[in-house]
C-alpha cells in the first residue's frame, strides 16, 4: 500500500564541532553540504531565521545538493518576533520568492513563534488566509496559550501543520493538522544538547510509522546538535524507519 514520505535530518548542517566528528577529517568545510547530502534527503535551514539569505546562497546550496533533496526553510524572525504575523502580503511575497530560487528542492515553510506571546486568533487567522498558495507552511508554537482547538481547526482549514517539537524536557501537543505532519527534536533534557535513546527514538519510530500509513509526508529534524547527536540521532531514526 502507498505510504507517505519520510524526510529525515537535522537543524542545519554546518557546526564546528561537527568536524572530525559527523564530518570526516578530510571532508573541506566547503563541501560538507556534499557530504550531508549523501547521508541525508532534508536538512532544515536555520541561518534563515536571523539573516534573510542572498538568491545567490539558495543557487549554491541547490548546486550542492541531488535533484530529490529538500530544504526546509525556517522564516525570518522580523515576521515572528518582530511584527508577530500582522504584516503586508507583499513582505511575504518577496520573502518565499527567494526562498523559490531552490525550486524542487523547497520543501516546508517553518514559522517559530515567539515564546511570550500569547494566543491571538485573529491576528493567527488573518496571517493564514495572507500566506501565498503553493507552499506547505508548519508552525511552532512556543508559548502553551495556543495549544487549543481553535487553533488546530485553523490550521486544519488551511491544510498548515502544527510544529510537533521536544525542546528542555517540554513536550508539545502530538496532533497532526495537515496533509504532512512536521518535528523538531531539540534534546533530550537541556536544549540543543543531548543523545536521544533507543527507547526514545522507538516511541517516535512507532509514531510516525503511523502517519506514514496514513499517506502523510513526515519531516523530522533532530537539533540537539552537541557532538553532532542530531546527526547520529537521524542516521539511527532512519534505519528504525526502514529508511536507508
Amino acid at each position: 500500500m502507498e505510504s507517505g514520505k519520510a524526510f529525515i535530518g537535522t537543524s542545519g548542517w554546518k557546526y564546528p564541532h561537527w568536524d572530525n566528528t559527523f564530518y570526516p577529517a578530510d571532508v573541506k568545510k566547503q563541501n560538507q553540504l556534499k557530504h550531508f547530502a549523501k547521508n541525508f534527503c532534508t536538512v532544515e535551514l536555520n541561518n534563515s531565521f536571523y539573516r534573510q539569505p542572498k538568491i545567490e546562497n539558495y543557487a549554491a546550496w541547490k548546486a550542492a545538493v541531488p535533484p530529490d533533496f529538500v530544504f526546509a526553510v525556517k522564516a525570518h524572525r522580523y515576521f515572528t518576533h518582530l511584527k508577530k504575523l500582522n504584516v503586508e502580503s507583499r513582505e511575504l511575497v518577496n520573502f518565499l520568492d527567494r526562498c523559490a530560487t531552490l525550486g524542487e528542492n523547497l520543501g516546508p515553510i517553518l514559522f517559530q513563534l515567539p515564546p511570550k506571546w500569547k494566543l491571538n486568533t485573529g491576528r493567527f487567522e488573518a496571517f493564514l488566509s495572507a500566506l501565498p498558495k503553493g507552499y506547505r507552511y508548519t508552525f511552532e508554537f512556543r508559548e502553551p496559550s495556543w495549544y487549543c482547538d481553535e487553533v488546530y481547526e485553523l490550521l486544519r482549514r488551511y491544510n498548515c501543520a502544527f510544529c510537533i517539537y521536544h525542546l528542555g524536557g517540554h513536550q508539545s501537543p502530538i496532533v497532526a493538522t495537515a496533509d504532512f505532519v512536521y518535528i523538531r527534536l531539540h534534546g533530550p533534557t537541556e536544549k540543543y544538547q543531548g543523545d536521544y535513546n533507543d527507547e526514545h527514538l522507538l516511541a517516535w519510530a512507532t509514531q510516525c510509522a503511523k502517519w506514514l500509513s496514513e499517506k502523510k509526508d513526515l519531516y523530522v529534524y533532530f537539533d540537539n546538535d552537541q557532538l553532532a547527536y542530531a546527526a547520529f540521532n537521524a542516521i539511527a531514526f532512519k534505519k528504525m524507519l526502514g529508511d536507508e
